[in-house]
């Protein structure tokens, strides 16, 4: 029986409701006046059920599929902007006791070896990091109770945010594990973490136990409540994501849905972020082995309607996606995007941009100075920003910002500075210029007159060298 509240993974994900809402958007898909209904509703910002976006999702009418598109871009615009959340991933340690047929790090693959950074191989990659730009990070580390403990986690979380170099800080760790202990969440939380984030792989538990073999992975329940446990830990801001192409995409589509709904009803409030990666190629992994691969298109339409759904959870693309592919869903929904990235242990201070750990081959290889670049040239401001998370603007005090409007008080503001300090400090001189150009137009666009005062202010100080590391 379907329950979103329900403490059990059965009960908020179910297959039946799944199922009936597959069947359900088949029968609707042509259904203009329904689907115009369904548009209407969505233009008060309010999101949508799981149905009525498959439905949307589904559409096959030319003039309300325009009507979708052109609602997510200004759904985007209205709650987040031009800003786009930069963000870059660590890997510390690639030992896995899993066996996930998609997944390289599988304790099976005898190809790739097998690499833990100690804490002073993070100093230096941290340092990499910083000396990029780079201000918040996710941490990632296969599941491997003796070679990763949750102790070793902690410890390299202190070592991140000790690290003071140049003008360098990291503001923001992001924890991306295996499902854990509510004790154990509670001692991230107390490390100071930003999101724990989890990705699902897939909502289909017949496929998920068959694509998970072996491994404490394996365990659909304790892998889909841990986003629970988290919360039940402390955690404010969580992060779930599906692997899109491992299953059929409605089907995941529905799931991630229920998921949000369910932490919204069970723990008031949603997920934080969502992320969409799509399945790639890597080592011991052909990308062919996976049928349900989503196309350029479906994957753009997807975003845009997760946009209109969950209006003010947060969109993460990575650089498994091409820059042309990144460009079309940054217009349609996506909010946070990493640049300059590595998904190998020890990437970051190997002169090879990919070596034989990664964990998936990246698409978008450009620096993150490029990406600044590219963003600036395409209207948007790349937001270095912390603050909320450093503020204690997290979980539903968030949201309740973010649902009234007053976030953007802080926000915009906020992306200038730390776009300013990127200018400043990292910056190639052809951004240094664009980005310039663009700081000034946007603060003559804030709309408070005190909020505008102040974000000149603390402009000329950080171009003056006093430096308040506080955005």
């Amino acid at each position: 029986m379907y329950d979103p509240k329900s403490s059990k993974a059965e009960e908020f994900i179910c297959h039946e409701e799944i199922l009936e809402t597959l069947a359900f958007a088949e029968s609707k898909k042509q259904d203009k006046e329904y689907i115009d209904s369904i548009i209407t509703k969505a233009e008060q910002c309010k999101g949508l059920t799981h149905r009525e976006a498959l439905v949307l999702l589904d559409c096959e009418l030319a003039e309300e599929n325009e009507r979708i598109f052109a609602l997510a871009k200004r759904i985007k615009q209205e709650i987040y902007g031009n800003r786009i959340v930069m963000f870059a991933p660590l890997y510390l340690s690639n030992y896995c006791v899993n066996g996930c047929l998609y997944c390289p790090y599988h304790y099976k693959n005898k190809h790739i070896p097998r690499k833990k950074l100690t804490q002073e191989e993070i100093r230096a990659e941290v340092i990499a990091l910083q000396d990029m730009g780079h201000k918040r990070l996710a941490l990632e580390m296969g599941e491997d109770p003796v070679n990763n403990p949750i102790e070793y986690m902690l410890e390299s979380i202190k070592t991140i945010y000790s690290i003071k170099h140049k003008n360098g800080a990291i503001r923001r760790v992001n924890v991306n594990i295996a499902a854990t202990t509510v004790e154990n969440y509670r001692k991230l939380k107390d490390a100071g973490i930003g999101t724990y984030i989890l990705f699902q792989e897939t909502y289909n538990k017949k496929e998920y136990e068959r694509l998970h073999p072996t491994g404490p992975k394996h365990d659909y329940a304790w892998h889909t409540e841990a986003m629970d446990r988290a919360m039940d830990g402390g955690i404010d801001d969580v992060g779930c994501g599906v692997l899109y192409g491992l299953g059929t995409y409605r089907y995941d589509f529905v799931g991630q849905l229920m998921h949000a709904e369910h932490l919204e009803a069970a723990k008031g409030v949603g997920p934080h972020t969502i992320s969409v990666p799509r399945i790639r190629p890597a080592d011991d992994i052909d990308a062919k082995d996976f049928p349900d691969a989503l196309s350029d298109d479906i994957f753009e339409k997807l975003v845009a309607v997760l946009r209109i759904a969950v209006p003010y959870t947060g969109i993460i693309i990575s650089t498994r996606e091409s820059r042309k592919a990144r460009e079309r869903v940054l217009a349609v929904g996506v909010s946070q995007i990493s640049g300059g990235s590595r998904t190998s242990v020890g990437g970051y201070t190997t002169e090879e941009r990919h070596d034989e750990t990664a964990q998936f081959d990246i698409s978008d290889t450009r620096t993150l100075d490029e990406v600044v670049n590219w963003l600036l040239k395409l209207g948007y401001i790349p937001s270095f920003c912390t603050a909320c998370y450093r503020e204690g603007r997290t979980g539903d005090r968030f949201m309740q910002l973010a649902k009234n409007g007053q976030i953007a008080n802080c926000c915009l503001p906020n992306a200038l500075m730390t776009l300013k300090e990127y200018l400043e400090d990292y910056a190639a001189t052809e951004t240094q210029t664009l980005g310039e150009d663009v700081i000034r137009k946007e603060v003559e666009n804030i709309k408070s007159e005190k909020v505008r005062s102040i974000a000149k202010e603390y402009l000329k100080e950080l171009h003056d060298g006093k430096r308040d590391f506080r955005f």
